[in-house]
């Protein structure tokens, strides 16, 4: 039995790939939308990544708005210099030094920097302390050199830059994080289990409903294969097609976003096992409730949208009312969600989404069990 139906899920995936519409939904689309909600939503209560930065530089700034420059890119800025007045000033942020910035700052006169910023407040708050600390660390060290009668050239700056510090600072966590997600740590996890809905309830229902149609089927009917083969590899290759989609939001997350999956990948992995067999197991009943494939689509993209706001796929459920985040953990996509960030937002172990996993197995087998019994050949 299971050797045949492998023999149909091999089949099924064949065919399901053939089509242009699998490769954009399951692997073109979720890209888009990775980068797209989790630029949006970057800001969240919280700031990490790089910054762009225009910075205006004159010809005789000198060497000193080197040794500036190399602090602002340790401080995450990505700089670069616009080439006339007019696309300096057009620029969302930007940082213009005075001429003559290395002789004013070697001579002791006050020197005057000009920043720009047209974000958010929180965001540009933050970004003025880092372009802060990047000047007055070179201040600091300019009077250091001074006081130990050396010139402030790039001789003396790196010297002082390379001398052991009396002082460090050692960073540790001090518990589990609070913080909900935010960014491509939200959005990757979010769409990856979004469309794992949609892809399955729509090209893996459709396909069964244009098989019976077609009488492809019926033929299946007359061949030396038992039903519960049929079924079993129907759901076989739903289940294949659902967890490379999910391997590959996986790499993509981790190579282009930078995405960290915490330190409970096995258990994370078993988490979306799971959960696509669930969604496979929709997918399945789904196709064998539908009379045709436009119905069949309807159902499938309300459900995907549905279930993924309610779910907590297109913002952290976490800062939804508590009456929300109990109808999520009513869902599956909010079992999904749930069980990530327990394991990869908040670095809880194992044992915290043990009651995901046995749900989401258990709904699997209830909806397969359904779609076996009402499955039809016609």
């Amino acid at each position: 039995m299971l050797r045949q139906a492998l023999y149909v899920a091999r089949k099924d995936i064949k065919f399901i790939f053939r089509g242009r519409e699998t490769w954009l939904w399951a692997f073109f689309m979720p890209i888009v939308f990775f980068y797209f909600i989790g630029t949006i939503t970057a800001g969240g209560g919280g700031f990490s990544g790089k910054s762009r930065l225009a910075l205006w530089r004159p010809a005789d700034a000198g060497y000193l708005a080197d040794q500036l420059e190399r602090r602002l890119v340790e401080q995450d800025f990505l700089l670069f210099h616009p080439a006339d007045s007019d696309s300096f000033a057009a620029e969302p942020r930007r940082l213009s030094l005075p001429a003559a910035f290395s002789d004013s700052l070697a001579a002791g006169r006050p020197v005057q920097l000009l920043y720009g910023d047209d974000g958010d407040a929180q965001a540009r708050a933050w970004r003025r302390l880092r372009v802060s600390r990047a000047a007055y660390g070179l201040l600091a060290d300019l009077i250091v050199t001074g006081e130990q009668g050396a010139a402030p050239d790039s001789a003396a700056l790196a010297a002082l830059a390379a001398m052991p510090r009396a002082l460090s600072v050692q960073v540790a966590a001090a518990g589990e994080r609070r913080r909900p997600p935010r960014g491509f740590e939200q959005a990757v996890p979010g769409t990856m289990v979004m469309f794992t809905v949609l892809v399955l309830g729509t090209s893996g229902a459709i396909l069964l409903v244009i098989e019976r149609r077609q009488g492809l089927l019926r033929r299946l009917a007359y061949a030396p294969l038992s039903r519960g083969s049929v079924v079993l590899g129907k759901w076989l290759g739903k289940l294949a097609l659902g967890l490379i989609q999910i391997a590959f939001a996986i790499v993509a997350g981790s190579l282009i976003f930078k995405v960290d999956w915490g330190g409970q990948l096995p258990a994370v992995l078993l988490a979306m096992l799971v959960y696509a067999a669930l969604m496979a197991s929709f997918g399945l009943l789904l196709g064998s409730a539908s009379r045709s494939e436009g119905q069949a689509a309807v159902v499938g993209v309300l459900a995907a949208n549905l279930l993924g706001a309610l779910g907590g796929c297109w913002w952290p459920i976490e800062i939804t009312p508590p009456f929300m985040q109990k109808l999520a953990l009513c869902l599956p996509t909010g079992w999904a969600m749930d069980a990530l960030h327990r394991l990869v937002s908040f670095g809880q172990g194992p044992a915290s989404v043990l009651p995901h996993v046995f749900g989401m197995a258990l709904a699997a087998a209830l909806l397969l069990a359904l779609a076996a019994r009402i499955f039809r050949y016609d």
